[in-house]
């Protein structure tokens, strides 16, 4: 039993390793995945790190070809916008649920809300520090409302969308627009004003598609053209 226990133990944590390399985009889209290289580089067998690829593969942030290799999935615009859907419905409808006074939200969680806030404003702040800090500040927002466990869906749905915003946030190098964008939805909260607050939070949830084009414009080979793209083996694996 003991045993059991320690293999399963060993498959989470290497499926959890695996996708925030994918998600931090430290294994970057279209990147070709060795079960070999993976096992040695995280110091296990490479029954786990297949098993977690075929994981990662339902949830699209992998692709697996017989006879071909394992990939990063490159991101898909179509899954960013199913994501996008699902979180905008999801969060605004979180603010609508908001207590009507504003002297009626939990004050610890107004207090959390305004140190995430001036942290996001540190100067030298790294920018995946500053994602960690942006993932905070929603899910705080939605448990301000009450629905702080509806943040795990969202979560398990956004891998698409968390690298494109990723591929935004490293494109522009600085977190400051989006800083400030956190700060007009916070004090339209404060202020119990809920159709400034859902507008906000639409704009800057809506950003994304801007960074999808524009990264896109330049760097074409991390979005995936159509699903029926398959890399071909010449010397090595390319994609076409």
């Amino acid at each position: 039993m003991a045993r059991s226990n320690r293999q399963r133990t060993s498959r989470r944590a290497v499926y959890e390793t695996l996708r925030r390399k994918v998600l931090t985009l430290e294994l970057p889209p279209g990147a070709a995945l060795s079960e070999n290289e993976l096992a040695a580089a995280l110091g296990v067998s490479r029954t786990p790190v297949r098993e977690s690829l075929i994981l990662l593969s339902q949830e699209g942030l992998v692709q697996i070809f017989p006879q071909v290799g394992s990939f990063v999935s490159r991101v898909d615009p179509a899954k960013v916008a199913d994501a996008q859907f699902l979180r905008e419905a999801v969060e605004l409808a979180a603010l609508d649920d908001l207590p009507g006074l504003p002297a009626e939200l939990d004050a610890d969680l107004v207090e959390e809300l305004r140190s995430n806030l001036a942290e996001q404003q540190r100067p030298g702040l790294d920018l995946e520090d500053f994602f960690e800090l942006d993932e905070a500040f929603h899910h705080a927002l939605l448990r301000l409302s009450g629905h702080g466990s509806a943040w795990a869906t969202v979560v398990s749905a956004k891998g698409h969308l968390d690298r494109a915003r990723r591929l935004g946030l490293y494109d522009t190098a600085t977190p400051t627009g989006f800083a400030a964008q956190h700060v007009e939805i916070f004090e339209a909260v404060l202020g119990g004003d809920a159709a400034l607050a859902r507008s906000a939070m639409r704009t800057h949830l809506r950003a994304v598609f801007d960074d999808v084009e524009r990264v896109r414009a330049r760097s074409p080979e991390l979005f995936a053209k159509d699903t029926g793209s398959v890399p071909v083996r010449r010397n090595v694996v390319v994609w076409e």
